[in-house]
Protein backbone atom coordinates (compact mmCIF):
# COMPACT_ATOMS: atom_id res chain seq x y z
CA UNK A 1 0.00 0.00 0.00
CA UNK A 2 2.57 2.45 0.56
CA UNK A 3 4.44 1.46 -2.78
CA UNK A 4 0.97 2.10 -4.27
CA UNK A 5 0.47 5.77 -2.19
CA UNK A 6 -2.43 4.68 -0.60
CA UNK A 7 -0.97 4.02 2.46
CA UNK A 8 -1.33 7.70 3.72
CA UNK A 9 -5.68 7.22 3.58
CA UNK A 10 -5.33 4.52 6.32
CA UNK A 11 -5.59 7.01 8.99
CA UNK A 12 -8.41 8.66 7.57
CA UNK A 13 -10.41 5.92 6.47
CA UNK A 14 -12.73 5.43 9.41
CA UNK A 15 -13.75 8.92 9.27
CA UNK A 16 -17.77 9.16 8.15
CA UNK A 17 -19.78 11.91 6.97
CA UNK A 18 -22.02 14.17 8.56
CA UNK A 19 -25.20 13.86 6.87
CA UNK A 20 -26.08 17.28 7.78
CA UNK A 21 -23.00 19.28 6.80
CA UNK A 22 -22.97 17.28 3.68
CA UNK A 23 -26.34 18.32 2.64
CA UNK A 24 -25.63 22.09 3.31
CA UNK A 25 -22.52 22.05 1.58
CA UNK A 26 -24.62 19.99 -1.81
CA UNK A 27 -26.74 23.24 -1.32
CA UNK A 28 -24.28 25.98 -1.94
CA UNK A 29 -22.33 23.73 -4.71
CA UNK A 30 -23.32 25.09 -8.20
CA UNK A 31 -22.08 22.23 -10.77
CA UNK A 32 -21.68 24.92 -13.91
CA UNK A 33 -18.35 26.48 -11.82
CA UNK A 34 -17.94 23.64 -10.07
CA UNK A 35 -17.79 25.98 -6.58
CA UNK A 36 -19.24 26.78 -3.62
CA UNK A 37 -21.15 29.70 -3.83
CA UNK A 38 -20.85 31.86 -0.74
CA UNK A 39 -21.85 35.30 0.44
CA UNK A 40 -18.25 36.57 0.31
CA UNK A 41 -17.46 35.08 -3.45
CA UNK A 42 -17.52 31.66 -4.62
CA UNK A 43 -14.43 28.98 -3.36
CA UNK A 44 -13.51 25.06 -4.21
CA UNK A 45 -11.68 22.40 -2.99
CA UNK A 46 -8.28 22.05 -4.98
CA UNK A 47 -5.58 19.93 -5.89
CA UNK A 48 -3.37 21.22 -3.45
CA UNK A 49 -6.16 20.75 -0.60
CA UNK A 50 -5.97 16.98 -1.45
CA UNK A 51 -2.85 17.14 -0.79
CA UNK A 52 -2.08 18.69 2.29
CA UNK A 53 -5.40 16.55 4.08
CA UNK A 54 -4.94 13.45 2.59
CA UNK A 55 -1.67 12.97 1.55
CA UNK A 56 -2.54 11.61 -1.74
CA UNK A 57 -0.25 12.34 -5.09
CA UNK A 58 -1.82 14.86 -7.47
CA UNK A 59 1.13 14.58 -10.06
CA UNK A 60 1.75 11.79 -11.96
CA UNK A 61 -0.17 9.26 -14.26
CA UNK A 62 -4.42 10.00 -14.84
CA UNK A 63 -5.77 6.82 -13.00
CA UNK A 64 -7.21 4.87 -16.44
CA UNK A 65 -9.11 1.52 -16.08
CA UNK A 66 -8.59 -0.86 -19.04
CA UNK A 67 -11.23 -4.00 -19.64
CA UNK A 68 -9.55 -6.91 -18.76
CA UNK A 69 -9.95 -9.55 -21.81
CA UNK A 70 -10.54 -12.48 -19.22
CA UNK A 71 -13.81 -12.47 -17.76
CA UNK A 72 -14.20 -11.01 -13.96
CA UNK A 73 -14.36 -14.42 -12.25
CA UNK A 74 -10.93 -15.13 -13.93
CA UNK A 75 -9.20 -12.18 -13.03
CA UNK A 76 -10.77 -12.42 -9.55
CA UNK A 77 -9.16 -15.42 -8.67
CA UNK A 78 -5.77 -14.36 -10.42
CA UNK A 79 -5.92 -11.47 -8.19
CA UNK A 80 -7.72 -12.25 -4.81
CA UNK A 81 -6.97 -16.07 -4.78
CA UNK A 82 -10.97 -16.43 -4.52
CA UNK A 83 -13.96 -15.15 -6.03
CA UNK A 84 -17.66 -15.04 -5.23
CA UNK A 85 -20.07 -17.14 -6.36
CA UNK A 86 -22.87 -14.03 -7.06
CA UNK A 87 -20.36 -12.09 -8.59
CA UNK A 88 -22.89 -10.12 -11.41
CA UNK A 89 -21.55 -7.62 -13.59
CA UNK A 90 -18.48 -7.34 -12.13
CA UNK A 91 -19.41 -5.85 -9.11
CA UNK A 92 -18.41 -7.78 -5.74
CA UNK A 93 -19.87 -6.70 -2.52
CA UNK A 94 -17.79 -4.58 0.15
CA UNK A 95 -18.73 -7.11 2.90
CA UNK A 96 -17.82 -10.31 1.14
CA UNK A 97 -14.58 -8.89 0.56
CA UNK A 98 -13.95 -7.72 4.64
CA UNK A 99 -15.38 -11.11 5.65
CA UNK A 100 -13.29 -12.89 3.23
CA UNK A 101 -9.85 -11.52 4.04
CA UNK A 102 -10.29 -10.33 7.36
CA UNK A 103 -7.37 -11.57 8.94
CA UNK A 104 -4.54 -12.49 7.38
CA UNK A 105 -2.78 -15.94 8.55
CA UNK A 106 0.66 -15.65 10.12
CA UNK A 107 1.97 -18.20 7.35
CA UNK A 108 1.11 -16.44 4.84
CA UNK A 109 3.08 -16.35 1.73
CA UNK A 110 4.39 -13.13 -0.45
CA UNK A 111 1.55 -13.88 -3.14
CA UNK A 112 -1.54 -14.34 -0.37
CA UNK A 113 0.25 -11.31 1.10
CA UNK A 114 -0.69 -9.63 -1.77
CA UNK A 115 -4.18 -10.72 -2.62
CA UNK A 116 -5.20 -9.71 0.78
CA UNK A 117 -3.40 -6.10 0.23
CA UNK A 118 -5.46 -6.03 -3.20
CA UNK A 119 -8.47 -7.13 -1.41
CA UNK A 120 -8.21 -4.06 1.19
CA UNK A 121 -7.30 -1.66 -1.43
CA UNK A 122 -10.18 -2.27 -3.55
CA UNK A 123 -12.40 -2.13 -0.39
CA UNK A 124 -10.69 1.42 0.42
CA UNK A 125 -11.55 2.50 -3.08
CA UNK A 126 -15.03 1.48 -3.49
CA UNK A 127 -16.39 2.12 0.27
CA UNK A 128 -14.11 5.03 0.24
CA UNK A 129 -12.25 7.35 -2.35
CA UNK A 130 -14.69 6.00 -4.88
CA UNK A 131 -17.49 5.05 -3.17
CA UNK A 132 -20.74 4.87 -4.84
CA UNK A 133 -24.61 6.18 -3.59
CA UNK A 134 -25.11 2.18 -2.72
CA UNK A 135 -22.47 2.42 -0.48
CA UNK A 136 -22.14 -1.57 -0.01
CA UNK A 137 -20.36 -2.78 -3.39
CA UNK A 138 -17.57 -2.05 -5.57
CA UNK A 139 -16.88 -2.71 -9.22
CA UNK A 140 -13.95 -5.24 -9.87
CA UNK A 141 -12.47 -3.01 -12.89
CA UNK A 142 -10.98 -0.85 -9.67
CA UNK A 143 -8.98 -3.94 -8.68
CA UNK A 144 -7.01 -4.02 -11.99
CA UNK A 145 -5.55 -0.45 -10.78
CA UNK A 146 -3.42 -2.70 -7.89
CA UNK A 147 -2.49 -5.35 -10.46
CA UNK A 148 0.99 -4.32 -10.28
CA UNK A 149 2.28 -2.15 -6.98
CA UNK A 150 4.82 0.04 -9.05
CA UNK A 151 2.55 1.12 -11.27
CA UNK A 152 -0.26 2.36 -9.28
CA UNK A 153 2.93 4.35 -7.43
CA UNK A 154 2.68 6.73 -10.39
CA UNK A 155 -1.20 7.16 -10.56
CA UNK A 156 -2.40 10.48 -9.55
CA UNK A 157 -4.84 9.29 -6.93
CA UNK A 158 -5.41 12.88 -5.40
CA UNK A 159 -6.17 14.01 -8.64
CA UNK A 160 -8.99 11.53 -9.49
CA UNK A 161 -9.99 11.14 -5.79
CA UNK A 162 -11.31 15.31 -6.59
CA UNK A 163 -12.91 14.71 -10.27
CA UNK A 164 -14.67 12.22 -8.71
CA UNK A 165 -15.97 14.10 -5.74
CA UNK A 166 -16.83 16.88 -8.14
CA UNK A 167 -18.57 14.26 -10.39
CA UNK A 168 -20.72 13.45 -7.37
CA UNK A 169 -21.11 17.42 -5.97
CA UNK A 170 -22.99 17.71 -8.81
CA UNK A 171 -24.57 14.97 -9.49
CA UNK A 172 -26.39 15.87 -5.97
CA UNK A 173 -26.49 19.37 -6.48
CA UNK A 174 -28.84 18.45 -9.15
CA UNK A 175 -30.84 16.01 -7.36
CA UNK A 176 -31.74 18.72 -5.35
CA UNK A 177 -32.96 21.08 -7.28
CA UNK A 178 -35.60 19.22 -8.81
CA UNK A 179 -36.32 17.47 -5.58
CA UNK A 180 -35.28 19.94 -2.48
CA UNK A 181 -33.83 17.09 -0.73
CA UNK A 182 -30.43 15.05 -0.95
CA UNK A 183 -32.08 11.75 -1.02
CA UNK A 184 -29.88 8.75 -1.12
CA UNK A 185 -26.47 8.04 -0.28
CA UNK A 186 -23.57 10.70 -0.96
CA UNK A 187 -21.29 9.15 -3.33
CA UNK A 188 -17.60 10.35 -3.50
CA UNK A 189 -15.06 10.80 -0.40
CA UNK A 190 -17.26 12.53 2.39
CA UNK A 191 -14.91 12.61 4.26
CA UNK A 192 -12.51 14.55 2.42
CA UNK A 193 -15.41 17.27 1.95
CA UNK A 194 -15.70 17.37 5.70
CA UNK A 195 -11.92 17.46 6.34
CA UNK A 196 -11.68 20.77 3.51
CA UNK A 197 -14.66 22.64 5.67
CA UNK A 198 -13.27 22.11 8.95
CA UNK A 199 -10.34 23.75 7.92
CA UNK A 200 -11.64 26.71 5.69
CA UNK A 201 -14.83 27.47 7.92
CA UNK A 202 -13.38 26.91 11.40
CA UNK A 203 -17.04 27.69 12.74
CA UNK A 204 -18.33 24.41 11.37
CA UNK A 205 -15.69 22.04 12.57
CA UNK A 206 -16.18 19.58 15.28
CA UNK A 207 -16.07 19.97 19.40
CA UNK A 208 -12.53 18.93 19.35
CA UNK A 209 -9.22 17.95 17.61
CA UNK A 210 -5.94 16.46 18.65
CA UNK A 211 -3.60 19.14 18.09
CA UNK A 212 -0.84 17.71 20.68
CA UNK A 213 2.94 17.92 19.63
CA UNK A 214 3.23 14.72 17.87
CA UNK A 215 0.63 16.28 15.60
CA UNK A 216 1.40 20.08 14.46
CA UNK A 217 -0.06 22.18 12.10
CA UNK A 218 2.56 20.91 9.67
CA UNK A 219 1.87 17.13 10.03
CA UNK A 220 1.36 15.13 6.48
CA UNK A 221 -1.88 14.12 5.73
CA UNK A 222 -2.81 17.04 7.80
CA UNK A 223 -6.40 15.59 7.90
CA UNK A 224 -5.08 13.31 10.33
CA UNK A 225 -4.57 16.55 13.33
CA UNK A 226 -8.80 15.87 12.91
CA UNK A 227 -8.44 12.41 14.64
CA UNK A 228 -10.39 11.60 16.94
CA UNK A 229 -13.53 14.19 16.00
CA UNK A 230 -16.46 14.31 17.69
CA UNK A 231 -18.37 15.66 14.70
CA UNK A 232 -21.72 17.91 15.63
CA UNK A 233 -24.38 16.12 13.97
CA UNK A 234 -26.65 18.97 13.42
CA UNK A 235 -29.38 18.96 11.13
CA UNK A 236 -28.61 20.79 7.43
CA UNK A 237 -30.32 24.15 8.58
CA UNK A 238 -27.55 24.46 10.93
CA UNK A 239 -24.88 24.07 8.55
CA UNK A 240 -26.82 26.46 6.65
CA UNK A 241 -27.13 29.25 8.53
CA UNK A 242 -23.53 28.68 9.45
CA UNK A 243 -22.27 28.52 5.60
CA UNK A 244 -24.55 31.49 4.70
CA UNK A 245 -26.23 33.62 6.54
CA UNK A 246 -24.62 36.21 9.04
CA UNK A 247 -22.74 33.41 10.98
CA UNK A 248 -20.69 32.83 7.91
CA UNK A 249 -17.68 35.42 8.59
CA UNK A 250 -14.55 33.45 8.41
CA UNK A 251 -12.58 31.87 5.26
CA UNK A 252 -9.51 30.77 5.98
CA UNK A 253 -7.64 31.19 2.76
CA UNK A 254 -4.27 29.00 3.20
CA UNK A 255 -4.38 25.82 5.60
Amino acid sequence: LVDAGLSSVLPLAPLTGDPGLITALVERWRPETSTFHMPFGEVTITLEDVATLTGLAIDGDAVIVDIPDEDWSTMCLRLLGQAPTDLGGGVIRITWLRETFDELPLSASPETTEQYARAYALSLMGGVLFSDRSGGSVHLQYLLLVEDWRRAGRFAWGAAVLSYLYREMGRSALQMTASSSLGGDFGGWAALLMLWTWERFPHTSPLHAVTGAQITQDVVPRGIRWLPAQTRQHGDLFYLYKLWFDECTTFVVSI
